[in-house]
């Protein structure tokens, strides 16, 4: 059964994103002309909040950058307020293909999962990385699978939805700390009894901004993904505040 739109919000955090954003707003408008779209500006210096106010997107303005996972924690808690039961964070950078929102959706509604990430490396599409870089989401992946006691092949995914007990979740409890929105938000999920599972999605190239590569920059990733692993790990265990859906 498909899910109402009407009870979706798209979130896209964006910080100095106005040549990619009006398309990436306008394409998710095309495809899903009945969700709500959410751009949390994150304390852009250029015109990111008003290129996506003209292409049809509600902004939240934050004074300041705080990041990915502050733009997220704010969105959350929007979401929160506003009732939705399904939300769906999606990149700026038009790298999301929005046509795959209902495959991250369905399991949420069939009640399957309460998180489900859109994982580049699941058997979907071409998407390729170098060999440091495979190495590294084979360390993070392997530890992660088993945390969230499900196999995980993306787990730096920024292409995530979220049920209604999630959203709950995050709204009082995301990471603001670098990589906190993909590694350690996958770890207080699964530690607060949110089932976690992934669904293989095609992603796109960059529509702006350059990728990091090498082994050196996939190590600096590395050593930095385990210390934001043992600093979720590290977190004292809490339940999930449950609500009806509305």
């Amino acid at each position: 059964m498909p899910v109402d739109q009407s009870s979706v919000v798209i979130i896209i955090p964006a910080w100095n994103e106005q040549e990619t954003l009006p398309d990436v707003v306008r394409e998710v408008r095309e495809v899903l002309p009945s969700v709500d779209v959410v751009v949390v500006n994150d304390g852009s210096t250029d015109e990111t909040s008003r290129v996506a106010r003209e292409a049809g997107a509600r902004v939240l303005d934050l004074p300041v950058n705080l990041g990915v996972g502050g733009a997220m924690r704010a969105g959350y808690r929007f979401a929160e307020r506003r009732g939705y039961r399904y939300s769906v964070q999606l990149d700026a950078d038009g790298q999301h293909d929005p046509r795959a929102v209902p495959l991250l959706l369905q399991p949420l509604e069939r009640g399957e999962a309460d998180v489900v990430i859109g994982a580049r490396f699941a058997g979907v599409g071409t998407y390729t990385a170098g060999l440091a870089r495979r190495a590294t989401m084979w360390v993070l992946s392997t530890i992660l699978s088993r945390v969230a006691r499900t196999r995980l092949t993306d787990t730096t995914s920024g292409f995530k939805a979220c049920n209604r007990a999630a959203i709950l979740r995050f709204a009082a409890d995301y990471p603001a700390e670098y990589l906190g929105d993909t590694i350690e938000s996958l770890v207080i999920a699964a530690r607060t009894g949110l089932t976690v599972r992934q669904v293989g999605v095609q992603m796109r190239p960059r529509a702006g901004g350059r990728p990091s590569h090498g082994p050196v920059k996939a190590a600096v990733f590395l050593t930095r993904a385990l210390l934001a692993v043992f600093v979720a790990l590290t977190r004292p265990r809490s339940t999930v505040r449950q609500e009806a859906a509305t």
